[in-house]
This record gives C-alpha cells, sequence and structure tokens, in this order.
C-alpha cells in the first residue's frame, strides 16, 4: 500500500483513541489494544456495536444489487473482465415488515481488521454483528422520493456509510450506497468472491486518484441508470423522483462528487465529506449546482490549509456553496467509525468515547440532510447559513 493509503488507513486506529477530545476521557493516555481487552465478554451489554437510532419518521429497508457495467472493463483488473459494483440500496418502509440486516459479511469484517493491525485483537464478528437499523425485505413506502448516491473512501466498503444512509432513508430519501470493485480492504461478491484493494497498490500519483474519481463517476452514473430504468423489477425503482437526486461521499468518494455532477447533469446536489479533490471543477463550472464541502477543522481542510485542493475548488464552484467543518472531527469521523471506535480500544480508551462519537455521527447526520433538504426538498435549513445551538461542532468558513 502507497505512503498515503496506509497513513489514511492507519488513522482508522488512531481515530479510536482520538475520540475523547471531546470528552473527559483518557483514552490518550492509554495502552494499545491487546488480545485480552480489546473485545467486550460475551454475553455483555456492550458486545456488539449499534449504530444510533435513526432520526426520521420512516422505517428502513434494505436491498442488496449486484451490477455488472458489460460495456468497460476493470480498470485495475482488467483480465477480470466487465466493471462490477455491489450497491446496497436504503429506502422508507413500511413498519413492521422485512427481517434484520446485518452490518458486513464477517470476511469483510476480518479483512478490515487485519488491514488495521487488529486481527486476533477484536473478533470480525464483533463489527460485522453491530447493529444496524434497517431490514431486509422491507416493504416500500409509496411515494415520490428524492435519490443520494453515496461512495466510501478508497480502502473502506459501502458498510462504513451505513448510520449516515439508513438516516438519510428514515427522512424520506432512497440512498444507493456504492462498493466500487477492487478499491476497498474487502467486498463480498456472489459466488463466494471476496475482491480486495488492488487500487490501493496501484493508485501511487495524484493523476492517479484522478482517474480514480473519473473511474468512479462513471460507476455512479451507471448505477443511476440501472436504478432509473435499467432494472424495472426493482420494487422501488418507481418510487424515485428523477428530478431530485444528489450525489455526496466520504474521502476518494466525497472526491467523486465533482466529476460524477460534472458529466451527468442528473446529479442537482453534491457533496464531499472530508476528500481532497483530485479532479478540478471543470472551466464552466457545475451550471450553478450546490456543492457542500465538510471537513476537518483542522490545517488541513481550513481555508488556506495544506490541502490547497479545497481552495481551488471553492473559487471554481459557481454556484451555491458552502465550506463548514466539524470541531474535534478526524478523517474517519464522517463515517461509522465514532461507533466502531469503542470497540477498536481498550476499555480505558472506551471510557467517555460513547457520548463524543454519538455527537459526532449526528452532526455528519444533521448537516448532510440539510444540504439535501435545502436543495433537493427546497426547505430552508438555517446551519448552514450560520451557527444554530443544535450543532455545537460546525464551525462556518468564507474564504
Amino acid at each position: 500500500m502507497n505512503r498515503r493509503l496506509r497513513v489514511a488507513a492507519q488513522s482508522l486506529v488512531c481515530a479510536a483513541l482520538s475520540l475523547t477530545a471531546l470528552t473527559a476521557g483518557t483514552a490518550a493516555a492509554a495502552p494499545p489494544p491487546s488480545a485480552a481487552s480489546a473485545d467486550p465478554a460475551p454475553g455483555t451489554r456492550s458486545e456488539r456495536p449499534r449504530l444510533p437510532a435513526t432520526t426520521g419518521p420512516y422505517a428502513v429497508g434494505r436491498d442488496t444489487l449486484h451490477l455488472v457495467d458489460g460495456s468497460r472493463t476493470d480498470p485495475w483488473v482488467p483480465e477480470a473482465g466487465a466493471r462490477e459494483l455491489m450497491v446496497t440500496v436504503y429506502y422508507p418502509a413500511r413498519r413492521g415488515t422485512g427481517g434484520p440486516a446485518r452490518y458486513a459479511t464477517t470476511e469483510e469484517a476480518r479483512l478490515l481488521l487485519r488491514n488495521l493491525g487488529l486481527e486476533g485483537v477484536v473478533r470480525p464478528e464483533t463489527v460485522s454483528g453491530t447493529v444496524t437499523r434497517s431490514r431486509t425485505g422491507a416493504r416500500p413506502l409509496p411515494g415520490s422520493h428524492p435519490l443520494v448516491l453515496l461512495s466510501p473512501g478508497l480502502s473502506a466498503g459501502r458498510y462504513s456509510l451505513t448510520s449516515l444512509a439508513e438516516d438519510l432513508a428514515s427522512r424520506g430519501y432512497l440512498v444507493a450506497a456504492v462498493d466500487h470493485a477492487y478499491e476497498s480492504f474487502g467486498t463480498s461478491f456472489p459466488g463466494g468472491r471476496v475482491l480486495t484493494c488492488v487500487a490501493c497498490e496501484q493508485a501511487e500519483t495524484g493523476e492517479d486518484l484522478r482517474r480514480a474519481t473519473e473511474g468512479r463517476a462513471r460507476d455512479l452514473t451507471f448505477v443511476l441508470d440501472q436504478l432509473t430504468g435499467g432494472r424495472p423489477d426493482l420494487p422501488y425503482a418507481r418510487l424515485i423522483d428523477r428530478a431530485r437526486i444528489g450525489v455526496a461521499g466520504h474521502s476518494l468518494g466525497g472526491a467523486t462528487s465533482i466529476p460524477a455532477m460534472a458529466a451527468d447533469g442528473r446529479f442537482r446536489a453534491g457533496l464531499n465529506m472530508d476528500g481532497a479533490f483530485h479532479a478540478p471543477v471543470p472551466p464552466g463550472g457545475l451550471g450553478g449546482r450546490p456543492v457542500l464541502m465538510l471537513g476537518t477543522d483542522d490545517e488541513v481542510h481550513r481555508p488556506g490549509g495544506r490541502d490547497a485542493t479545497w481552495d481551488a475548488t471553492w473559487r471554481g464552484l459557481d454556484g451555491w456553496k458552502r465550506w463548514l467543518t466539524v470541531a474535534g472531527a478526524d478523517h474517519n469521523s464522517f463515517t461509522d467509525h465514532p461507533v466502531l471506535a469503542p470497540y477498536l480500544a481498550t476499555p480505558a480508551a472506551r471510557a467517555g468515547t460513547a457520548p463524543a462519537g454519538e455527537q459526532l455521527v449526528a452532526t455528519t447526520r444533521g448537516v448532510v440532510a440539510a444540504h439535501f433538504d435545502r436543495h433537493l426538498n427546497g426547505i430552508p435549513q438555517a446551519v448552514l447559513d450560520g451557527p444554530v445551538p443544535d450543532q455545537p461542532l460546525v464551525r462556518y468558513h468564507r474564504p
């Protein structure tokens, strides 16, 4: 794995200790996890992580799709043939229907832990058994719903954005979270195949990452085609309002929002959660479409910071735009990691992390929903314009 990606992966482990910066906990002084202490004893109440309860009025259904784009060859492993994607669709559902949905497969969890240096320290079942708030086979609610496509960070699986996806669906959105083949530590595909992160080894340069975001943009357009016309058999496809479609993601997935919007005018609003922008805004802009940049409140993603791509992107955006950061957040705070972090740390490090993690998750959920509520649903959102009491961690930047 190249140095940039190795540092990003290592930060997943470090975040388990840094979450207590928002509390009176003592995680920073805690020793590294050990096999004896990192996993709660079977039968204890804290044995499995639990994603936070959703905040919207609807139950959440879930479906998994395996999509194959026969018009394209996989960019990382050409000999594998056509480009493959795994997609989890979340949708507003009728209460009391469907069955429990798992967080991830055990093998996906094992590969995540192996790459974080935690294999043999934390049981894969602890991660894969994370309690979700969605149900498979649930009956979709009728109506016309906006759609948001989500793309995860490089090396991360689509399950890393489960809490955000479930919350959006509970508020009335359809959400499609996409796993891009060979771009995660491990993604389960049909036939017992588990594809690992070839891109983590091959994406060495900025140009490689630019091509990766542009390839992901084509992936998202293909998914959108399938959901809005190519798969009439899907029970929720007819519920999509084709005039209200957004795109968002974390890290490399967030960076994909710009090339996705540039290539496909159906994406009416975009959002990047803490990703460097590897592909520039086109010289002609994005047709005035809105973009939210949501990052860490440190020297990297602040105006004039070390990541010059944020400043350049800000200047190139030609429509509504906001640059917000979250106090106390690190790169992985915009994913499910704040919920999982206590289970990747020692008992001492866990002390006080739950409130901090819940606050970070609530902040991300609230800001992302506000962005799409404003631009896809036409509902004014005060949090996008200035401080509000219920979002104390949000900071506002006007370069």
